[in-house]
C-alpha cells in the first residue's frame, strides 16, 4: 500500500508542475525581487526638460497647474532692445500671457502639468487715470475663474509686470473698476479654492 502511494505522488508532481506552468507560474524555491513598480513622479521635471523650454529669449518663470497647486516652469519672452520701461512692462505680460495659454509640452503633460488659462486674451497699460502699473486685460479678472486668475496673478507678481511689493493692479476692457491682487502661499498651494485676495484701487 505504501508503496502504491510513493508511485502514485511520483506521477501526481510532474502533473501539478505542468498545470502551474501552463497557468504562468513557475515554481520555485529561491524568493526573487523584481525591485520596486515603475511611477511617475509628478511634478517634476529633469534639467534637459527645464533647459529646452528656456532657450530663446529673456528667462522667465510661470505658474502652471499641477497635483492641485502652482509650480514653476521655465520660459523666455522677447522684448525688443531699446524698449521703454512702460511698454517693457505690458510686452513682458503679453508674453507671460501667452506662455500661460499656452499647452504643456509632452514631457510636462506627462509630469501632470496642466494651465486654465485659455488663449487668446491680451493685456495693455494704463488708459485714462489709471495708475503708471496698472495691466487692463481684455477679459476682467472677475470673469475669469479662480484657478486661471491665480495663474496671472501669480505669474506676474514675480516678474517686472509687478510692483515692488510683489503686488498686481489689474482690471478689465473698458472703465471697469481695477483691484491690487496679491500671490499668497494659500493661492499658490490651493488655486481653484478661490479668486487671489485683492483691494479696490480708488487712487483712478
Amino acid at each position: 500500500m505504501t508503496v502504491r502511494r510513493g508511485v502514485l505522488l511520483g506521477l501526481a508532481l510532474p502533473v501539478l508542475a505542468g498545470v502551474l506552468t501552463g497557468c504562468g507560474i513557475r515554481a520555485t524555491q529561491v524568493p526573487t525581487d523584481f525591485g520596486p513598480a515603475p511611477s511617475l513622479v509628478p511634478c517634476a521635471l529633469s534639467g534637459a526638460d527645464i533647459s529646452t523650454q528656456s532657450s530663446r529669449g529673456v528667462p522667465v518663470q510661470v505658474f502652471m497647474l499641477c497635483s492641485s497647486t502652482l509650480v514653476t516652469v521655465d520660459r523666455s519672452v522677447r522684448i525688443p532692445d531699446g524698449t521703454a520701461e512702460a511698454e517693457r512692462r505690458v510686452l513682458v505680460a503679453q508674453g507671460l500671457l501667452d506662455e500661460l495659454a499656452e499647452a504643456p509640452s509632452a514631457v510636462e503633460q506627462q509630469a501632470g502639468y496642466t494651465t486654465a488659462v485659455r488663449g487668446g486674451m491680451t493685456v495693455s497699460g494704463p488708459r485714462g487715470k489709471d495708475p503708471d502699473d496698472t495691466l487692463r486685460l481684455s477679459t476682467a479678472p472677475e470673469n475669469l475663474t479662480p484657478s486661471a486668475l491665480a495663474q496671472i496673478v501669480c505669474t506676474f507678481s514675480d516678474s517686472a509686470a509687478a510692483q515692488d511689493d510683489g503686488s498686481v493692479l489689474l482690471g478689465g476692457p473698458g472703465a471697469t473698476a481695477l483691484r491690487r491682487y496679491d500671490c499668497t502661499p494659500e493661492v499658490r498651494s490651493s488655486p481653484a479654492a478661490k479668486p487671489p485676495p485683492s483691494t479696490e484701487d480708488n487712487t483712478s
